[in-house]
């Protein structure tokens, strides 16, 4: 079952709207998973500093102090902005690679949901309103973002087993259907030393796609070679720093529309997930092809149907 969605927006002026948009878009998917819910929101990053976007069972004892700790541990300044039972750690680009070892030190409970220039991740067990509720995510500001409604059928209710997942850097992925062959692919990633770290088979696909852009791939390319290497039914949408892409497998049994306008290009599970969307009535509305990756970049647009 499940429910996606995805917003890109072309048109600068929207991007105070993005969570509100997004928000919305996601909420009408409720009845598709009433597991948990995620979103991830893109936005301008500040130069020479990354966001790692962390998770705490017990926010207020782990959250308490942490700017401090880690930036003694790391020699550099750490800013903590506290939503809810998730945090913002914005550190310096080059403390990022000691950055979880020292706060898996520090704060064991604590759990990264996402590492890059400009991306937030935000997911909880619950409906996607209170989700949204409990982060202010329809208040938040954004480029693009891409969110999910989750009917648990492959692993456990839990909040690392949310949609989405972030195994590179700005890169994730969330995913309606079922990958039959993850298991082999999670023996082949470890080969290549991509790990992934829960049972969900959505995780194994977006660490696939970060293996193959690490081989020098495009994300358009990645995908492409997806439709070879990934057995089952699936639609993928996948967020980039710069970029928001959609794929679905060979056969397409899974439900998704695309709609886009010169102001933005929206994505979701059923067409009433973009119908609220500013000038969704003069929209071009299509149904994505199978096996066809469709790829658009804020840094240069590619036109729809056409692989990056």
């Amino acid at each position: 079952m499940c429910g996606i969605v995805g917003l890109f927006l072309k048109e600068p002026g929207l991007q105070p709207e993005l969570g509100a948009l997004l928000s919305k878009m996601l909420v009408t998917m409720s009845d598709r998973g009433p597991d948990s819910a995620g979103i991830a929101i893109y936005g301008n990053g500040t130069a020479g500093l990354i966001k790692l976007t962390v998770q705490s069972d017990t926010p207020a004892q782990d959250f308490d102090g942490l700017d401090v700790a880690l930036g003694t541990a790391l020699g550099g300044d750490v800013t903590v902005a506290h939503r809810d039972t998730h945090a913002v750690l914005s550190l310096p680009s080059s403390k990022a690679p000691d950055a979880r070892a020292a706060l898996a030190q520090l704060r064991p409970g604590v759990r990264v949901m996402s590492t890059g220039d400009s991306i937030e991740i935000y997911k909880e067990v619950g409906l996607p309103a209170k989700v949204v509720a409990r982060f202010g995510i329809d208040q938040m500001v954004g480029t693009h973002g891409i969110g999910h409604t989750r009917m648990a059928t492959e692993s456990a209710v839990t909040t690392l087993g949310a949609h989405p997942f972030n195994t590179g850097s700005d890169q994730c992925l969330v995913h309606n259907g079922s990958l039959s062959n993850h298991n082999a692919l999670r023996r082949r990633l470890a080969h290549a030393d991509v790990h992934v770290e829960t049972e969900n088979d959505t995780e194994v696909g977006a660490a696939y796609l970060t293996w193959k852009m690490r081989e020098g791939a495009t994300l358009g390319k990645a995908l492409e070679a997806g439709i070879t290497d990934l057995d089952g039914f699936y639609t993928f949408a996948v967020g980039t720093k710069d970029g928001f892409g959609v794929l679905r497998d060979p056969i397409a049994c899974k439900p998704a529309v695309l709609a886009e306008t010169p102001e933005y290009v929206a994505f979701g599970s059923e067409y009433r997930a973009l119908a609220d969307l500013p000038g969704i009535e003069s929209a071009k509305v299509w149904e994505p092809e199978p096996a066809q990756v469709y790829f658009w970049n804020h840094g240069a647009p590619t036109p729809a149907g056409k692989a990056a």
